[in-house]
């Protein structure tokens, strides 16, 4: 059985022909076990998986009376789960909207013809709300350019607020690019060169070094596009390091070369390939969401829409196996640098960025 409740939910005629779309809080008791993880209803699709918050998976009680616990104030979307905090969205799509318990179609599966989900105990309270406490879960927050009351007690600043580049300069130099980077409308971009090198606004770095850290972004690149986000330079120039690959897997040639598809999106860029769903990449023109956790103890973890979609760990055997095998091979110490700053790269085609965070760890 698979089943939800809907919040701040709507159903228009001119929207997927009528469909119900807006918030689910996920019921789910199959083996992925994401129950009260948050569902953008024919819509966005998954905003909260529960591979952001591993440990509440354990509380769907199968064959139980399960409690669930929705608080929506403001733009603050929080669920519960038979007491355990399970997801946090912060998003202001849909401020307001009915409420609704979930039914799926069967179609042809004939084995699922009368299974049940049962509720009771529905209630609703509406005045008077007290924000409750996030407890320190990750956190989405959906709304461009914002950190959060959260993100800031767990240890985030804002690298890019939607207005200024004071927190980056030039990989080859002191000061922003004059050209071939722009801000407008919130949005940080680097601009096709159209194949003329005096276009080029070239890569750009944070001012600030960093060494274990977790950096959120959100990108939007358009079709045929190449750029990367990158750490763990330093030792062989400002360019060379460890890359967050972002690509139009579809459209660009560099999804099929390499090995295995190590150059695809959100892959270590030429070492280690990314895991990745398509319902989960966003194409052209869509905003997807990226994250880099690098931890004290080594461990690397890619993240993309809220799945991991990689996990190594940087100096050991099998990383040093996959670098001789690469085209890094004869950079020695290549991406071990200790610190070093981001670099969001140039790589001759457009691509947006927003809502870059980063804490140190």
């Amino acid at each position: 059985m698979n089943s939800g409740i809907q919040f701040r939910s709507e159903s228009r005629t001119d929207y997927n022909n009528g469909r119900v779309h807006g918030y689910q809080c996920e019921v789910d008791p199959s083996g992925r076990a994401w129950s009260a993880g948050i569902y953008d209803e024919a819509r966005r699709g998954w905003l909260y998986p529960l591979d952001l918050n591993p440990d509440s998976r354990s509380a769907f009680k199968m064959g139980e009376w399960n409690h669930y616990r929705i608080e929506c104030i403001g733009p603050s979307i929080m669920t519960w789960l038979n007491g355990v905090l399970v997801a946090h969205v912060i998003d202001d799509m849909t401020p307001e909207g009915f409420i609704a318990l979930q039914v799926h179609s069967i179609g042809n599966n004939k084995e699922n013809e009368g299974r049940e989900i049962k509720w009771k105990n529905i209630r609703i309270k509406t005045d008077n709300l007290i924000p409750s406490s996030s407890k320190g879960i990750y956190v989405v927050n959906l709304l461009p350019n914002n950190l959060s009351d959260v993100e800031k007690e767990q240890g985030f600043e804002l690298l890019f607020d939607g207005k200024s580049s004071e927190n980056f300069r030039s990989a080859n130099g002191e000061e922003f690019p004059s050209q071939g980077w722009e801000i407008n409308d919130g949005v940080l971009t680097v601009l096709s060169s159209g194949g003329d090198p005096a276009k080029r606004g070239g890569d750009i770095v944070t001012k600030k070094e960093y060494g274990s850290f977790e950096l959120k972004f959100d990108f939007n690149f358009t079709e045929g596009a190449n750029s990367g986000i990158k750490y763990g330079t330093g030792n062989n120039g400002p360019s060379i390091g460890l890359e967050y690959q972002i690509l139009d897997d579809e459209r660009h040639p560099d999804a099929l070369n390499g090995v295995v598809g190590n150059r695809k999106l959100a892959s270590l860029y030429d070492l280690i390939p990314s895991e990745t769903e398509r319902r989960f990449v966003k194409g052209p023109g869509e905003w997807n969401r990226g994250r880099i956790v690098v931890s004290p103890d080594g461990t690397v973890q890619h993240w993309l829409n809220g799945r991991k979609v990689i996990e190594y760990t940087r100096g050991n055997n099998i990383y040093r196996a996959l670098v001789a095998r690469s085209k890094y091979v004869d950079f020695e110490g290549f991406g071990m640098a200790e610190r070093g700053p981001v670099l969001f790269q140039d790589h001759n085609d457009t691509v947006h960025f927003r809502s870059i965070k980063i804490r140190e760890l």
